[in-house]
């Protein structure tokens, strides 16, 4: 079983990013923890086959809380556990982070549901997702 939190997202805070409070806009943070998450779900759902389009993820709960402000030129690394399973449902934090000083930005915690995209309602999680996902739990 592993304790370690995946690395899905490495990064800048570019200048375009910032507001004129001349920090990270919120817009942005949610789009890195959102490419971190595809990361994380991949791990989970495990390859599946090209062009499939019969399951998915849908989240049905996400909390940001900021930590640092994040100025413009800061390298950025996110790094993702699963902290809860549920029957169809996966819970994970997400923690970014200063990828030179390891300085915590904002923490994000998000609910997802397996998902019947044909269907479109909730699937209980495939033996094999539920392994890969429980591989992730903190030790």
């Amino acid at each position: 079983m592993s304790s370690q939190p995946l690395t899905t997202y490495v990064g800048v805070a570019h200048p375009w990013m910032c507001d004129t409070m001349g920090h990270m806009n919120v817009r942005h943070y949610a789009a890195m923890f959102d490419d971190a998450s595809f990361q994380l779900l991949g791990h989970i759902a495990g390859l599946e086959v090209e062009g499939e389009k019969a399951r998915g993820w849908a989240d049905v709960r996400s909390e940001t809380e900021y930590k640092h402000e994040t100025k413009a030129g800061t390298l950025i690394t996110i790094r993702s556990r699963v902290v809860k399973l549920g029957r169809s449902s996966v819970t994970f934090e997400q923690i970014m982070s200063g990828t030179l000083d390891d300085v915590v930005h904002a923490v994000n915690r998000t609910v997802t549901v397996r998902f019947d995209l044909s269907a479109r309602t909730a699937m209980t999680l495939e033996p094999a997702a539920r392994a890969r996902a429980e591989a992730l739990l903190p030790a």
